[in-house]
Parts: C-alpha cells; sequence; structure tokens
C-alpha cells in the first residue's frame, strides 16, 4: 500500500458500495420505467467493474439481461499532452448497440467534469443514444464544466488538497473509497 493509501479514512466500505449500487439501480429503474432499452457503459477502468455491478443488480430487479460495455476516452481527454502517453482502454459496445437507448455513463468519481465530457464526445462517435445519464459512486465536487451526475452513490464534499481513491475487488483486492491528503509532487514547493 503507498503512503496516500495509508494516510486515507475510509469513507465507504465494500457493504456500503454494495448498498448505494443497489439505490441506484432501483433509481435507473424507476426514471427508466423498467430499464427496457438502457444500456450501461463503464468508462475504464473502476467505472467497467461499477457498471458491470449495475448490470446484475438490475438484472435481479427486472428479471431482464442489461447490456453491459465500456468506453475508452484517452483520445478524447483534453489533458493528453500534459501527461505522459497512457495506454488504450478497451471500448466494448454491446451487440444492438447504443443508437435510440438510454445510455448511462458509470464512472468511480465525478470531479472536475472533463472526463464525462470526453466520455460524450467518444459517445457521439458511436452512436445516437436516445438520452444519455451519469452514474457515479463519488461525486466529490470542484466542478469545472457544466455536468452533473443523474445517480450519485455518495456525495463526498472535498478540498482541493484531498484525494479520493476508490478501490474495488477487481482491481484492488477490496472494495472501499478513500479519503486522503494530496501528496506533494517530488521536489515541489509547498
Amino acid at each position: 500500500m503507498d503512503t496516500q493509501q495509508s494516510d486515507a479514512r475510509p469513507v465507504l466500505e465494500g457493504p456500503d458500495i454494495a448498498r448505494v449500487l443497489t439505490r441506484i439501480a432501483h433509481e435507473i429503474v424507476e426514471r427508466a420505467k423498467g430499464a427496457d432499452d438502457v444500456v450501461l457503459l463503464g468508462i475504464p477502468t473502476r467505472g467497467v467493474f461499477l457498471a458491470q455491478r449495475l448490470a446484475a443488480k438490475l438484472e435481479e430487479i427486472t428479471d431482464r439481461k442489461i447490456p453491459v460495455g465500456s468506453l475508452d476516452i484517452t483520445m478524447y481527454r483534453d489533458d493528453l499532452r500534459m501527461h505522459p502517453p497512457r495506454a488504450l482502454a478497451r471500448t466494448d459496445i454491446p451487440g444492438d448497440g447504443i443508437d435510440g437507448r438510454l445510455v448511462v455513463l458509470v464512472d468511480d468519481v465525478l470531479f472536475s467534469g472533463r472526463t464525462i465530457r470526453a466520455a460524450l464526445d467518444a459517445l457521439n462517435d458511436i452512436g445516437r443514444p436516445r438520452a444519455v445519464q451519469l452514474a457515479v459512486l463519488v461525486d466529490r465536487g470542484h466542478r469545472e464544466l457544466p455536468i452533473r451526475a443523474d445517480y450519485v452513490g455518495k456525495n463526498l464534499p472535498t478540498s482541493l488538497r484531498e484525494t479520493v481513491k476508490v478501490l474495488l475487488a477487481e482491481e484492488d483486492g477490496r472494495d472501499t473509497v478513500l479519503l486522503g491528503a494530496k501528496q506533494a509532487s517530488p521536489g515541489a514547493q509547498q
């Protein structure tokens, strides 16, 4: 575990995450009037796992298979020049596509809104959904763009000096959301 995680405190644990995903699934069914045309697209990495978990919860509620996929936004990001090159993630659109469907984008943390803006641009290149909604596990505030989530697991007001780290069993071996102090980069003055 890195020092950032050891200094962090948990704000959601495994049972909390399961509970909020169940609540979000029920909210989706209610707003979509049954979820008949819902497609879930997770934003890699952890958004994909959350989308898969949401699909399973929706299937329990509706007794029908919910299409789920992933949407890589790497090439649509506005900060590509500011960071080292990164590997492309996978875009996996369900067989019936997204045209005329209600697409629910799923991500772990909503912060500035720039990731979701990139996701909307990527989605535009793939098809034309009837509507697009957003489900996030954590909304930490500090929006830079006029984007808000339709479904929020936990609103977590933070300062810009704090970090929110989502750990999921599929990627990290355990489920938790950690809130910690932002670490200064080596050589940076405080």
